[in-house]
């Protein structure tokens, strides 16, 4: 469940837009944060406060941007065509946030999206994309020189979705942070689309590599313990998901991960053996085993859920 909005975003404080609002003393210094009021707003009135923004903030002063509830964000994609649209004045643009919303506002597994490609292939000086929510994104493999962060949050990360993140040529990209979800809310990413991400080929400034939130943990540590872009890494995140102690004892019986800065695998259902295990296992590593979880069990069978879902 996500309860409370970004307050700062790209190192920016947020500050949502009003038209007609007085403007800080430097409009460079904040991210905008874009919202309606009403969650069943009709479409034309996100349109006109993207186009109050254009038209009362200087365009050299948008540097950040965060979009919120744009209207029946269950049922209509976020309008990403009207930041496309623009481009050619917003030129200073360095984050995105798409669809910013606590599950007050919208479940994280019900916001809609569409084709988020023609974002990238209009702005490439972009360096941070954020995305809450995969319920029809739609990404195609592009080569984007600009973007250094990518998070994409989700309940249920569709395979076409991960597939084409590995198949990006992203050189300049630092952080990573895919949260993979569960099945039931269309995660069907599994450890063979996630290949090109763990190669990294396309990937080699990459330093944090986050997998979160995953249903598939064990065999996705399992994966990571001889995938290709661990020795690069600095910060492995395999948190928020249902990590067990045949995950964790896979991972640590594969390559050495003594280099990292920090593993996080908070959010799981390890034994209290192996999460010491783990800890001494990697000594000078900042090891976050918080946040233990326990199976429920139902009818002689043992269920165990990510962090985050619906």
């Amino acid at each position: 469940m996500i309860h409370s909005h970004a307050s700062s975003f790209a190192g920016l404080p947020v500050v949502p837009f009003t038209p007609g609002m007085p403007l800080p003393e430097d409009p460079s210094a904040v991210a905008w944060r874009l919202e309606v009021e009403d969650f069943d707003a009709e479409p034309e009135e996100f349109a006109d406060l993207v186009r109050a923004l254009r038209d009362e903030v200087p365009a050299e002063a948008v540097r950040a941007l965060v979009v919120g509830e744009w209207g029946e964000a269950y049922e209509r994609a976020l309008p990403v065509e009207l930041l496309v649209e623009a481009a050619a004045q917003w030129t200073g643009l360095r984050a995105v946030f798409l669809a910013d919303l606590v599950s007050e506002q919208c479940e994280i597994s019900w916001l809609n999206h569409g084709d988020i490609t023609p974002l990238l292939a209009a702005y490439p000086s972009l360096q941070v994309l954020r995305v809450r929510g995969a319920q029809g994104l739609r990404l195609d493999p592009v080569r984007h020189t600009g973007l250094r962060e990518l998070v994409v949050e989700s309940g249920g990360l569709p395979g076409a979705v991960s597939r084409a993140v590995g198949e990006c040529e992203l050189p300049a990209l630092a952080r990573l942070d895919l949260w993979l979800g569960r099945a039931e809310y269309g995660g069907d990413s599994t450890v063979a689309d996630l290949a090109p991400v763990l190669a990294g080929d396309n990937l080699p400034g990459l330093r944090h590599l986050a997998l979160r939130n995953a249903e598939i943990a064990d065999p996705l540590a399992a994966a990571v313990a001889t995938a290709p872009v661990v020795p690069r890494l600095e910060v492995l995140d395999l948190s928020m998901g249902v990590l067990t102690d045949e995950g964790a004892e896979a991972l640590l019986a594969g390559q050495p991960l003594t280099h990292l800065r920090r593993l996080d695998l908070h959010h799981h259902y390890l034994s209290e053996q192996c999460r010491e295990a783990v800890v001494a296992a990697l000594p000078g590593v900042r090891v976050d085993v918080s946040d233990p979880q326990t199976a429920e069990e139902y009818r002689g069978r043992h269920y165990r859920y990510t962090a985050v879902g619906e």
